[in-house]
């Protein structure tokens, strides 16, 4: 049975949606949870073993309004699990999303981008 995760966002957590049958993982919303890596260490564990196999295409969509900077180390930790397993069949898209407006976000985004080398890193600016 493929894994299925939804976690309902808080007043610091994000909206989590991780669908291993349709090879997605969706985050959005806001992350200043104060042990953000506790929060995380599902998403985390699950993703150590779902790289390991043999996944095809690997969609993450990452739209979120506002993080702390526990959280972006938390998130790129995870791009770059997904950067080292993006080769050969196995094909991993990051959907960086945000507002024109939210500057933070953008330049948070373009800097995750140099870090990755494998996989396609999409910076989605709407205008708003």
């Amino acid at each position: 049975m493929a894994f299925r995760l939804e976690k309902h966002k808080t007043a610091s957590t994000p909206y989590i949606l991780i669908d291993e049958e349709k090879g997605y993982m969706k985050i959005t919303g806001r992350s200043f949870h104060e042990n953000v890596i506790d929060f995380f260490r599902e998403i985390n564990d699950w993703l150590d073993g779902y790289l390991k196999k043999d996944f095809g295409t690997f969609t993450f969509d990452c739209i979120m309004d506002y993080f702390n900077s526990s959280t972006v180390k938390v998130l790129l930790n995870l791009m770059m699990k997904m950067d080292s397993h993006s080769s050969g069949g196995n094909k991993v898209i990051i959907n960086w999303i945000t507002s024109s407006y939210n500057e933070i976000v953008i330049e948070c985004g373009e800097d995750l981008r140099e870090e990755i080398k494998n996989l396609t890193f999409n910076m989605v600016i709407n205008e708003d």
